[in-house]
């Protein structure tokens, strides 16, 4: 039987796939060129499937009249770009993301949780695992009112404010009292809860967002509130089409881009959502560029709930499964989402946001200075590149190590020196490992062993 493979060799191989990889504008684009990936969400385009060779020429047009101007290109699958092209190597744009996320790193802690309010609910600061515990009975609880909202929409029915209102204080209070928690659980959704779980997942990073950016608590829980709605308008779109694993046709595309008029009409006719909440859900799929839709709205136009949302939509996308797409891993969707963002976001808002989740968010697979594997279990408080990790592989040996929580901005002895993408290592029980709970109770219906708030 072979040994195992040397430290080098899997980080050797990573700069060769890098060597092949180069970054040109999309008008650039040949026939024959294999594309890797889009500068951009894969909501944008009908291409939610990337990564295969440029042989239809409706295929290219249809790229090149995207809102996505940028695209990466694997020169070793497919032609190279023409002489005096403009590019940028892979190796050179991760230099650039690096410095940009060491200089948030020299900025303020994340802020500590306000006072808390007088004892109608619990906003006691509580430790990582026993928040995960709640977080999960909680998150069960909000999906199914997210889909009785979804399908109560579908029939004609206005949204249950008293009810939604619930959820998005659940939610709030969580994320108060542990930051990390709600919104690290809400990811792992199933490719079929996506729909309704997505509405939670962004519900909780708008809270968590609003308190990095210092909003007082009554805009903390209206941008929970936006989370939790700016979906609404895909209970109109057919689950064959937001579920079709191929490239949607021109038609279905834009079936899928009427969402957010048909979601800001369900809520005007309703009646009860304030103004920040109807425009999140309108213009929520618009850039910074005025690229975006349905409005084509630019910069400042574009109101900062909106901005807000924008963020956390499509973080919690990119990072999600789906049935035609495994999602990314989170510190890799930070970084795509840094080259995106003198076209898509909002930078004062892109940055807030990487602090209030962490530059290497929980559940991201790390390399420690020593030749360890670990998985982040909790950002640190006080340096954004030193999570708490906690260990458990060995490269040297190529052997799994008795699991060891290593706080990084405690300890002198080890350092993070790289993202690990976990599609190289198969590791099956990576959420285990940071949340602490069994895969069958992430995905049960309400774990037993969590306290059981009432959203009724």
């Amino acid at each position: 039987m072979p040994g195992p493979l040397p430290l080098w060799l899997p980080r050797f191989f990573k700069l060769q796939v890098f060597a092949m990889l180069k970054r040109i504008h999309t008008h650039d684009l040949r026939l024959g060129m294999y594309l890797h990936d889009l500068c951009g969400s894969w909501m944008e385009t009908p291409f939610w499937r990337t990564r295969f060779l440029l042989k239809d020429p409706k295929d290219l047009v249809s790229i090149q009249g995207t809102a996505i101007q940028e695209c990466w290109i694997d020169t070793d699958k497919g032609i190279d770009v023409r002489a005096g092209t403009a590019s940028v190597s892979r190796e050179e744009v991760d230099a650039l993301i690096e410095t940009d996320f060491k200089h948030l790193d020299g900025g303020a802690p994340l802020p500590d949780s306000p006072a808390p309010p007088p004892p109608v609910r619990d906003h006691t600061p509580t430790d990582m695992a026993r928040e995960l515990q709640i977080a999960a009975s909680i998150c069960s609880q909000s999906r199914q009112a997210v889909e009785s909202m979804f399908n109560e929409a579908r029939m004609g029915t206005a949204v249950d404010e008293a009810n939604a209102k619930i959820v998005v204080d659940k939610i709030t209070d969580s994320v108060t009292r542990n930051p990390h928690a709600l919104v690290s659980l809400a990811r792992l959704k199933t490719a079929d809860d996506y729909t309704y779980m997505h509405s939670v997942a962004v519900c909780a990073l708008m809270v968590a967002l609003a308190k990095q950016l210092k909003l007082d608590e009554p805009q903390v829980r209206l941008a929970g509130m936006a989370g939790l709605l700016h979906d609404l308008g895909k209970a109109r779109v057919p689950l064959s089409v937001l579920n079709k694993p191929g490239r949607l046709t021109d038609l279905e595309f834009a079936v899928v881009r009427s969402h957010p008029q048909w979601g800001y009409q369900m809520l005007q006719q309703g009646g009860k959502q304030q103004e920040a909440v109807l425009d999140a859900c309108l213009h929520h799929h618009e850039r910074v560029d005025g690229r975006g839709y349905p409005d084509q709205l630019q910069g400042e136009d574009i109101s900062m709930m909106a901005r807000m949302t924008a963020v956390c939509d499509v973080y919690d996308a990119i990072t999600s499964n789906r049935p035609y797409k495994a999602g990314w891993d989170p510190a890799e969707s930070l970084r795509r989402m840094s080259e995106w963002t003198h076209d898509h976001f909002d930078q004062r808002i892109f940055h807030a946001f990487v602090k209030s989740i962490g530059i290497y968010p929980v559940g991201s697979l790390v390399r420690l200075s020593s030749g360890r594997l670990g998985v982040v279990v909790e950002p640190s408080r006080t340096a954004l590149t030193k999570p708490i990790v906690k260990v458990f592989f060995s490269t040297k040996s190529g052997l799994r190590i008795p699991p060891e929580i290593v706080d990084l901005a405690k300890t002198g002895t080890e350092k993070l020196l790289s993202r690990e993408a976990p599609e190289d290592w198969n590791f099956s029980d990576l959420n285990e490992l940071w949340s602490g709970l069994s895969e069958k109770t992430l995905h049960s219906p309400l774990p037993p062993s969590a306290p059981a708030p009432c959203l009724h």
